[in-house]
């Protein structure tokens, strides 16, 4: 199995930045590719950027230039470095591995971390 812990949510001010960490450990070998997701009450899970195991990203258009997914590969860690936030980013924040492990594309989430974009 994979277990993902995620770090760093809280309350930022808009236009203030805030770094997300998630850390993997397990089968880490087994993880094809991970992302963030956010999920705000009554809404469905939406993604916000991947990183696959090659290390090629994608980000949503609402984030693109403002939001970064990264990884170090030694800490078995991915990092959403959120820059210049908006009160619409305002969600819970999920972490997301993407593993053959038990089968092909099984998803592992984490517990989620929250942020809240206010002033």
């Amino acid at each position: 199995q994979v277990q993902l812990v995620e770090s760093g949510g809280g309350l930022v001010q808009p236009g203030g930045s805030l770094r997300l960490s998630c850390a993997a450990s397990g089968m880490i070998s087994s993880i094809n590719a991970m992302g963030w997701y956010r999920q705000v009450p009554g809404k469905q899970r939406e993604l916000v950027a991947t990183i696959s195991r090659s290390g090629t990203t994608h980000s949503v258009d609402s984030v693109k230039g403002r939001f970064t997914i990264s990884r170090d590969s030694a800490k078995n860690t991915v990092y959403l470095q959120m820059n210049s936030v908006k009160p619409e980013d305002t969600a819970a924040y999920y972490c997301n591995a993407q593993s053959n492990y038990p089968w092909s594309g099984y998803n592992y989430w984490g517990q989620g971390t929250q942020v809240t974009v206010s002033s």
